[in-house]
């Protein structure tokens, strides 16, 4: 029998115990599917290697150990999912939670070291996706590009966005390498009014922001009056370079959250309609953390009473569930991408989705 005296003690120790199932089961499911993943990456990719001539330090320092990060932070909130189903459905079938109710452990106290262990591990996925990946995805990307799948562009057409408030820049295309842009035109505004068009043969970049036109011909408007101006060559300075022309989805990846956050403001304000796939990305650093929340209290109100099947009934319940939140995911990105769902939508949806599924089943659970 157990004194009034020992229940405190005696509950922090439950609690550091189940912090050390959560987290040890977490980590121990990490590696298990992740090296799981490197093989079968490996196995897919072992062509393009052997003939694109890989050294081996770049395969494993440029590509798998940026792997790692990317994609348990990717999957953290399934990997917390079946990681809480596995250890907590084990306790119950012991019948552990049946002593720790004789301890003094309510049904909600019970939760309170689930919800600690979440907390570490939302604190872990935030600086590892706004912080850490960014950087080392930098590298991974890279090393795809190169070796793998070649996505960067080294030439871009019929650019148009607002460099300046109340200025719009079009260039019919661009080179890359040499920095020299074809038929290009640049028109100021006053609220609704043209006041300046210059339109150029060519334009080309040359540092801090300066840019030159060739064989431009500028027009000045004031009320019904046009003024006319020709040359060979003008310098001008736009708050633009030629690598943000080039800017694809992928490369959201590489981008710390303040980062994606200014970019997204700055592409706004210039009226560029690519930043779909930068605020999915930039949500779902914040709902893809939280998730972990929404993961843990489903996973324990699934597994903590003891029922018929055991481990291996929670556990297929708990990879169908899994299958549909990727799945779901996945289609709400594609939609918010294809401009039938907004980027918020798609992030949070399948949180949304699982928090009202979860929240009735823990209420059963406490009674």
């Amino acid at each position: 029998m157990v004194s009034q005296r020992d229940v405190k003690p005696l509950v922090k120790r439950l609690d550091w115990y189940i912090i050390r199932k959560f987290l040890g089961t977490f980590f121990f499911s990490i590696v298990l599917i992740l090296s799981i993943a490197i093989v079968f990456d490996l196995t897919e990719k072992m062509d393009d290697f052997f003939e694109n001539q890989v050294p081996l330090r770049e395969i494993i320092f440029d590509y798998y150990l940026p792997f790692i990060p990317y994609y348990m932070n990717m999957f953290s909130s399934l990997f917390i999912f079946i990681s809480v189903i596995y250890f907590t459905s084990k306790m119950a079938g012991n019948s552990e939670f049946i002593a720790m109710h004789a301890a003094g452990m309510s049904y909600h106290r019970l939760m309170l070291p689930y919800l600690v262990s979440a907390t570490l591990l939302f604190i872990l996925s935030i600086a590892l996706g706004g912080w850490v990946i960014p950087r080392s995805s930098e590298r991974m990307l890279r090393f795809t590009d190169k070796y793998v799948e070649h996505f960067t562009s080294e030439h871009a057409r019929n650019i148009q966005m607002e460099v300046q408030p109340g200025t719009i820049l079009y260039i019919e295309s661009f080179q890359r390498r040499s920095g020299i842009g074809y038929r290009c035109s640049i028109e100021k505004f006053e609220g609704k009014t043209l006041v300046q068009r210059i339109t150029a043969d060519r334009i080309y970049y040359d540092s801090l922001e300066n840019w030159h036109l060739d064989k431009y011909t500028q027009r000045t408007f004031t009320g019904l009056r046009e003024s006319l101006e020709c040359g060979e060559r003008k310098d001008i300075t736009m708050p633009i370079i030629p690598d943000e022309l080039f800017i694809t989805a992928q490369q959201a990846q590489e981008m710390t959250t303040p980062e994606l956050k200014h970019y997204m403001e700055r592409q706004r304000e210039r009226g560029s309609g690519n930043v779909k796939a930068f605020e999915v990305e930039y949500h779902k650093r914040w709902a893809s953390p939280l998730g972990a929340f929404i993961m843990t209290l489903l996973g324990v109100t699934m597994s903590s009473r003891k029922v018929r099947g055991g481990m291996g009934k929670n556990l297929g319940i708990g990879i169908v569930l899994t299958a549909g939140y990727i799945l779901f995911s996945t289609v709400s990105t594609t939609f918010s991408v294809n401009n039938v769902m907004s980027p918020f939508m798609a992030a949070w949806l399948p949180n949304f989705v699982f928090l009202g599924l979860s929240i009735p089943l823990y209420i059963k659970a406490a009674r």
